[in-house]
């Protein structure tokens, strides 16, 4: 399964990033990872299945990979 960054939108509260967690882990998601500077998740959630977190409007869905600097 691949791996997902989940964050919440600016403005977005504290419950609707739990209902994100329930909605990952309910279809099927494993979250490996919890941020604590941003609000927000790493997941393993199937490549099927991502565009249903992608329709939440409260959230920020990308794929996990490398970040570099220039």
């Amino acid at each position: 399964m691949p791996s997902i960054n989940v964050s919440l939108k600016e403005g977005a509260s504290a419950d609707q990033l739990d209902a994100a967690k329930k909605q990952a882990t309910d279809q099927g998601g494993k979250i490996v990872n919890e941020f604590k500077l941003v609000k927000g998740f790493t997941a393993e959630f199937p490549a099927d299945k991502v565009h249903t977190l992608s329709s939440n409007e409260h959230i920020n869905v990308e794929d996990d990979k490398q970040v570099t600097t220039q």
